[in-house]
């Protein structure tokens, strides 16, 4: 089989040789027109005057365009149309692109752009969750609310009762390769479009669109990406549509690609949140009922950003049954970049709320939070076939979290009131809080086994000795899980098409919908075209995500891009095998189903053909060696306005343990070891799945500990390049750094069994948090309630907060 194997990335040596081509490598003619866009340098007002003869007498420009010069409607959002490529008079973000210039270079393009001279009227700009809660600024009329139960009840009735509240930061994509697209004009006004995006479809929809042509005359290609992590899924709109207007106004072909500063002053990030919680629960730390307000900047225009609340909302239980459970969102706009599709999508800004109400539990309990974390899971599913009763959405009560960070109440204590009958749970109980049965549950075992190999309880308690022995530096351990829904909450989204050709010489062309950001998609749908004819993976050509050989294709995100576009290739595949089959055995007089396909031979009775025989054979028998494939996700139904439905295929699941520690003097700190046991199901690569874990660790402890995005009063980012925004580097990864694959196979019928890798990782950096807020424990009595970013300033704010 050529599933299975730890094959290396197909492009590697390509990567590491500097020979991998990327938007920005391909050779253009010399008649290549260059854009820059000028950008505004307020938050939110109105242009009174706009002067751009300097930036048109500026050496090399060629035209500047600004949004009256448009003839049809130029817009870039992926959602509600309310994304204008240019501005207008109307600012509602410093960094907003006003004008586009058109140059003979970048550098002159870059360089004329700032010489316009634009006077404003400034209104007070909308920055922050409170400015917007004031102004009741917000993309929906108002929260969304999902309810399982009576969570107010059961949580009064509680015997102890936390809540508190936390602020989580966003986060900068960082994607190596920044925002790139060219275009090259073609006769009768069609456009050949190269994009560094992982929506091909979308980036064709878009620049037709602004053409006004038909789909068909726009052909969009994206050979690879230097990185997305959802950066790309819609951000590279405003490039394409700019290269595709530049290039029908000059006739020439034109390119585009933001510098880094420019990158991050125009682009969306991951969603900050400020998520407020209250949990009632008993003495062994076990939920009885819990609230969750998220309060989610969204920034100025839409874009995702209500699937993306969507998701926080359906991963606020992670890997815990909630009896009774009342979620409530609120998508706040506001004068900043309009955030946008992250790694994780909303369900680590989910996960990490309940993550910290486990860890506030255990701190109150004076338990260790691994047992109060096992307390709460799920069932193995035995009992979960039943979905429970759904309340109907209705108007939220008044969010009624204290203004102090965190407060402890315990009921029943002598000369209190005792706690009132306990709230029976709902029928279905195991379920979701919106109503999905959870059948395939396996982190009982898995954490069970990832314990005995990281010597969790060993290591724990000698992290408490080491704190008793050392008042400076001080550690901590935690060990978190995940659960992870893949599918996307759109359900029309979750679909996939293919086109396979073998030619005569038994070589075999494909194509899908996936695009290639380094995450080896093309390698593991290679392997199972491989697989399907029995050849070795070097007898397939994998080709650019073309929109012009597979249509209406779909984003590569939500973790998919094994899934469906694997479950394409195969159906494609297995067409064109069972053609060839029907060759060979009308020529020997047997049924089909004789005929093997097998290390890169076919077998019929006890004769073998080479496959490139067999090939030759049904070409020369008039039998068509060219096949589409289409899939489509089963069993999803999914209503967003109630909450309620089975909005996800599987879960992915994982587990980490991570130590650290902090000095008590500065809040410096480091990780000093991971361990990571994940379930990819029956792995169609464990080397690239490995990679995969490793890299999304490292990216999910970063947004926690060391990215911090800060703006300033007037709503220009601060932390715009390298040199002020801290993404990990190698010396941050834990110097111990141990990764497993758990060994079982999907319950449900995906590609081999496979189970997707790309987003479920990224959450087990949420276990590096954790580690930091039981360090800082160690300082103190009172609960540390760390935010995130834990930045060495946050961690020792927290330290003083527990020494008072």
């Amino acid at each position: 089989m050529s599933v299975a194997k730890p094959l290396p990335h197909d492009a590697a040596p390509l990567h590491v040789s500097g020979a991998a081509r990327y938007v920005d490598d391909i050779p253009v003619p010399a008649n290549c027109v260059h854009l820059a866009f000028g950008m505004a340098q307020i938050a939110a007002g109105r242009i009174t005057a706009l002067d751009l003869d300097p930036v048109r007498a500026a050496p090399g420009v060629i035209a500047v365009l600004q949004a009256g010069d448009l003839q049809r409607a130029a817009d870039c959002s992926p959602s509600a149309h309310d994304e204008p490529l240019l501005s207008g008079h109307t600012i509602n973000y410093l960094g907003q692109p006003v004008f586009l210039v058109i140059a003979e270079s970048h550098l002159q393009a870059r360089k004329a752009a700032r010489l316009a001279q634009i006077t404003y009227k400034e209104r007070d700009a909308i920055l922050t969750i409170d400015d917007a809660l004031g102004a009741d600024s917000r993309f929906e009329k108002g929260p969304i609310v999902w309810e399982k139960g009576d969570a107010g009840e059961a949580i009064d009735g509680a015997p102890h009762v936390v809540e508190g509240k936390m602020e989580l930061g966003g986060q900068e994509h960082f994607y190596l390769e920044g925002q790139a697209a060219l275009a090259l004009p073609q006769e009768g006004g069609d456009m050949v479009v190269h994009s560094s995006t992982q929506h091909p479809t979308e980036i064709q929809h878009k620049v037709a669109e602004a053409l006004g042509l038909p789909m068909h005359s726009v052909r969009v290609e994206t050979r690879r990406m230097g990185g997305g992590f959802g950066g790309k899924e819609s951000q590279g709109n405003a490039l394409a549509i700019s290269c595709a207007l530049a290039a029908e106004l000059t006739g020439c072909p034109a390119k585009m690609r933001y510098d880094r500063d420019d990158d991050m002053m125009i682009t969306g990030k991951r969603h900050d949140f400020r998520i407020e919680y209250r949990a009632g629960f008993d003495d062994e730390g076990r939920l009885s009922g819990v609230e969750f307000v998220h309060l989610v900047r969204c920034g100025w225009a839409q874009d995702l950003s209500l699937p993306v609340a969507d998701r926080a909302m359906l991963h606020s239980d992670n890997a815990y049954l909630l009896p009774h459970a009342r979620i409530e969102s609120h998508r706040l706009k506001t004068n900043t970049q309009s955030a946008t599709a992250f790694r994780g999508f909303g369900g680590p800004q989910g996960m990490v709320g309940i993550e910290r109400v486990m860890d506030h539990i255990a701190h109150a309990l004076h338990l260790d939070p691994l047992d109060v974390r096992r307390r709460n899971f799920y069932g193995t599913g035995d009992g979960g076939a039943q979905s429970a009763p759904q309340s109907p959405a209705k108007s939220p009560a008044p969010r009624g979290v204290p203004d102090s960070t965190v407060d402890v109440t315990s009921r029943g204590a002598v000369g209190e009131v005792p706690p009132g009958p306990a709230v029976p749970a709902p029928r279905g109980a195991q379920t979701t809080p919106y109503g999905m049965a959870v059948e395939d549950f396996i982190l009982h075992d898995m954490v069970e086994e990832l314990a005995r190999s990281s010597q969790y309880q060993a290591r724990r308690a000698a992290v408490r000795e080491w704190n008793a022995a050392n008042p400076i530096l001080k550690k901590g351990i935690a060990m978190t899980p995940v659960k992870f829904g893949i599918s996307f909450t759109l359900t029309h989204l979750n679909q996939a098409g293919a086109l396979v050709h073998v030619y005569q010489d038994g070589s075999i062309h494909m194509n899908h919908g996936g695009t290639e950001m380094g995450q080896g998609l093309f390698l593991k749908v290679a392997q199972v075209a491989a697989d399907r004819f029995g050849v070795s993976v070097d007898k397939v050509r994998i080709t650019a995500t073309d929109t012009g050989k597979v249509p209406n294709t779909s984003a590569t995100a939500a973790s998919s891009g094994s899934d469906l576009n694997g479950m394409a290739v195969k159906a494609a595949c297995d067409t064109i095998r069972d053609r060839m089959a029907q060759v060979l055995a009308s020529r020997h007089q047997t049924d089909a189903s004789a005929v093997r396909f097998e290390g890169g031979e076919v077998f019929v009775g006890a004769e073998s053909y080479s496959f490139a025989d067999v090939a030759k054979l049904a070409y020369e028998s008039r039998v068509s060696l060219s096949a589409t494939g289409f899939y489509r996700t089963p069993k999803l139904a999914w209503d967003r306005l109630k909450g309620d439905g089975r909005p996800f295929f599987y879960f992915a699941y994982g587990a980490a343990v991570t130590e650290v520690v902090i000095d008590t003097l500065t809040g410096e700190n480091r990780i000093l070891r991971t361990d990571i046991l994940h379930d990819c199901g029956a792995s169609l690569n464990p080397a690239i799945d490995r990679g995969q874990i490793e890299g999304g660790y490292v990216q999910g402890a970063g947004w926690l500990t060391t990215e911090e995005l800060v703006w300033d009063s007037a709503g220009r980012l601060r932390t715009h390049a390298p040199s002020t925004y801290k993404i990990p580097a190698c010396s941050d990864r834990p110097k111990v750094f141990n990764v497993a694959l758990w060994d079982g196979h999907n319950k449900e019928d995906t590609i081999y069994r496979s189970k997707a890798v790309g987003e479920p990782p990224f959450m087990l950096g949420i276990s590096a948090l954790m580690a930091l807020s039981d360090a800082v424990s160690a300082c103190g009595e009172r609960y540390p309630a760390l935010d995130a970013p834990a930045t060495a300033e946050r961690v020792l704010a927290a330290v003083t907060r527990v020494q008072e």
